[in-house]
């Protein structure tokens, strides 16, 4: 079950849109910073999608109740790195990683935007959700703080690793972030199982973007 009465916000237009030849750069601005986003049409995995800007501004607005300086972070499914960027530049130690083919567009966008910053820079990673888990983040050496998820459900045959994934990753004293566009039966059935493995809370709802953003801990034995 859900708890927690959400804040109703709207996604700010906090980015602005620059002519360009390519028509495939976005310009954000988050944290004083200027955030400059090479999409690419050919994958879902790479393009900014209204999850990963609800969050970032949550993340940005939120600072002393999600202070992430010097927290260990995750994102799956972290598509052009807009969110990664952002933890990075409030002080995470962040984990970007997506599917193979996205990484090369996430490690350019990443290493652009956080290049100047003295900060530690975000590591990329191979992640197909619910595959090789144990092997390539095994418990015993990965714990993360808090795992970030933004628009990772849509019509696709991937939930149960999904959802395997989440559980992997979310152990005890971690926080999971999780913001999503809401549009599909499929993506409610999705968050009932996230509320029945989870406590769960809505955090905040996006109602013009069909955004919701939750936050989910694992439940005390």
């Amino acid at each position: 079950s859900l708890t927690g009465s959400p804040v109703t916000l709207k996604i700010l237009q906090n980015w602005v849109p620059r002519v360009s030849h390519y028509f495939d750069k976005e310009h954000y601005t988050y944290v004083g910073h200027q955030i400059v986003i090479q999409e690419s049409i050919e994958h879902f995995g790479a393009v900014v999608w209204p999850g990963a800007l609800a969050l970032s501004q949550y993340l940005e607005s939120n600072q002393e109740q999600f202070n992430l300086k010097d927290k260990k972070v995750l994102e799956i499914g972290a598509g052009t790195g807009l969110l990664s960027i952002v933890a990075c530049i409030l002080g995470a130690h962040v984990t970007a990683t997506d599917l193979p083919e996205v990484l090369e567009n996430l490690s350019y966008n990443i290493s652009r935007n956080t290049k100047n910053l003295n900060m530690r820079k975000p590591e990329v990673r191979k992640l197909v959700w619910g595959e090789s888990l144990n092997e390539d983040f095994p418990v015993s050496t990965y714990h993360y703080d808090f795992i970030l998820a933004t628009d990772v459900v849509y019509h696709h045959g991937a939930l149960d690793p999904l959802l395997a994934t989440m559980v992997h990753f979310c152990k005890p004293g971690t926080v999971l972030l999780w913001a999503n566009k809401f549009r599909f039966s499929t993506d409610y059935e999705f968050l009932e199982k996230v509320c029945n493995i989870f406590n769960t809370t809505i955090l905040a709802e996006f109602p013009e973007s069909n955004v919701k953003l939750l936050k989910a801990t694992v439940r005390k034995n």
